[in-house]
């Protein structure tokens, strides 16, 4: 397979695990400042999420990469 569909799976996997972990740890703000929203999270921890996310779809990756190399799957028989 060429290093670019590698490429356009990691992106695919990265959202879907962003996706996943967008939930943990959000708090809502107890007494929101007039004109906030009430249902936004008071520290939605990005940085974390996308560091989580990045991981993931790294090892993701490189798991499907490995099953294609070592020919563990085959998507031409």
């Amino acid at each position: 397979m060429p290093w670019i569909s590698y490429i356009a799976i990691f992106f695919v996997v990265w959202f879907i695990v962003l996706f996943v972990t967008l939930p943990f740890g959000v708090r809502q703000v107890e007494s929101p400042e007039a004109g906030h929203d009430t249902g936004a999270p008071h520290a939605p921890l990005m940085w974390w999420k996308a560091g989580a996310s990045t991981i993931m779809a790294l090892i993701f990756t490189t798991l499907i990469w490995a099953a294609f190399h070592y020919d563990w799957l085959d998507l031409h028989s």
